[in-house]
């Protein structure tokens, strides 16, 4: 059973002149599988992930998430989906340096609306607490270094306890020791806590140590 599957997907851009980036692509991905998807600038792989992660609808083929066909759901329903089944990592933390790491992490889960405030900080600190950051809670993020600012971004992509967690090029902005503490602590969701990932890198070290790897090629598998 696959959480995520998609079938002949397909895509163009119009601008500035009629270009198919993603050409019939198709694969699955299994509960608690760490993939990753590479391949040159230009080939399709941010495109593709955009697709799967409901953000981009114009396309054509077939989107399953945890066996329901959202390819044609509409806008709302798509962003309910988004937020209770997906949790995004980027390259770049977004997190609102004035707030704190607790109050961060805690966001998704507010906008949510699914539990109570006391809950959700009660959920936030738990995340903190895997990622080991449960002493720096209380720090505007901004008092944060770059590694531990990515580490509470991922504590907010788990919050809502996601099926599949979304990352485009999460370890790019960081040095090498903390590319290696991220991606360990991507391995251990996966093969510890059954999270399912999918990350788009161009760290084909980072690509070689996940569980899988789907290179692209002028937006194909190869």
């Amino acid at each position: 059973m696959y959480v995520l599957e998609v079938e002949n997907i397909r895509k163009k851009f119009y601008d500035p002149v009629e270009f198919e980036v993603l050409k019939g692509i198709s694969f699955g991905v299994k509960k608690g599988e760490f993939l990753t998807l590479v391949g040159k600038s230009g080939c399709g792989k941010s495109t593709l992930l955009y697709v799967l992660s409901t953000m981009d609808t114009d396309f054509s083929g077939k989107l399953m998430i945890d066996g329901e066909d959202v390819s044609k759901l509409s806008i709302d329903r798509l962003a309910q989906i988004r937020n209770a089944k997906i949790g995004f990592i980027f390259q770049f933390h977004y997190l609102l340096g004035e707030f704190t790491c607790l109050r961060n992490v805690m966001i998704p889960a507010l906008r949510l609306g699914l539990k109570s405030e006391e809950e959700i900080e009660s959920l936030a600190m738990q995340k903190l607490e895997i990622l080991g950051l449960a002493d720096q809670a209380l720090k505007p993020a901004s008092k944060l270094s770059g590694g531990q600012q990515q580490r509470v971004a991922i504590a907010r992509a788990l919050i809502n306890d996601p099926l599949i967690i979304m990352g485009d090029e999460p370890t790019g902005n960081l040095d090498t020791r903390n590319t290696q503490i991220v991606f360990d602590i991507l391995k251990d969701l996966a093969h510890e806590y059954q999270q399912t990932i999918i990350a788009v890198t161009h760290d084909l070290d980072f690509a070689r140590a996940s569980d899988r790897t789907i290179e692209l090629t002028d937006g194909a598998i190869l």
